[in-house]
């Protein structure tokens, strides 16, 4: 249960365009103190200027989630301006194609594998492992790792595999993080936010970025938790 009265701290990974930037303006809309992680410390800074002025409290931060030298200065600036961090959100994310046939598991590139995981899953490791400290310090905290009902074991399909195959191992993480972080009082749940209009989803997917920001934003916000859970919609679906 999130204790009231303290101003709310969270991160979100790939947070200066698509559903990353939906989901840092619901948040600060609602009262957070929210870092915009981003490569590219610029372009998060454009993106947060008209934001601010709005009143917003969004701060941009470098990040790149397959360097961990961005991730241990981002971490150490937080540490040292809030000494807590209650929400991250685990939400960069690639999914990469090579030309006809390539996404077909008989075809996939191994080399495009290995990079998709390594920002889809590895990145979500190594974030979660470099905040879990700060939330077990403060015995509270929520990790929501932003997934795709493509990586679900029931729903699951061919094509896309590298991506797919990244989602379905990040609900493992999340799954095992829940399982050693949630005696420490951290929720740890992963998300699928739908097919949207982002530069990933394309222009012909159904749903805005703010209509996939609504789950996780939902599930950082809440009063009591839960964890060790697939959402769509606020609902719990099946792996």
């Amino acid at each position: 249960m999130f204790n009231g009265g303290v101003m709310k701290v969270s991160l979100v990974t790939g947070g200066n365009r698509g559903l990353g930037l939906a989901i840092v303006k619901e948040l600060a809309a609602k009262g957070h103190m929210v870092y915009m992680g981003t490569r590219d410390l610029d372009k998060g800074s454009k993106a947060c200027a008209g934001l601010v002025k709005e009143g917003l409290k969004i701060r941009p931060i470098e990040l790149d989630v397959t360097k961990s030298s961005t991730i241990k200065d981002a971490v150490a600036k937080i540490k040292d301006e809030n000494d807590y961090l209650d929400v991250l959100i685990n939400n960069a994310g690639v999914m990469l194609g090579s030309g006809e046939g390539q996404n077909s598991v008989l075809n996939v590139d191994p080399v495009i594998v290995m990079k998709t995981y390594e920002v889809n899953t590895v990145g979500a490791l190594i974030m979660s492992q470099a905040i879990a400290p700060l939330m077990k310090e403060k015995g509270e905290g929520r990790i929501i790792n932003i997934s795709s009902g493509m990586g679900s074991l029931s729903e699951m399909e061919g094509g896309w595999a590298a991506y797919r195959m990244s989602k379905s191992s990040l609900n493992a993480l999340t799954r095992i993080l829940h399982a050693e972080l949630n005696s420490f009082g951290i929720s740890v749940n992963s998300v699928c936010p739908g097919w949207l209009r982002t530069d990933l989803g394309g222009e012909s997917a159904p749903l805005s970025p703010e209509e996939g920001a609504r789950t996780p934003v939902w599930l950082a916000t809440m009063v009591d938790s839960p964890s060790g859970k697939f959402f769509r919609n606020k609902e719990e679906i099946e792996w």
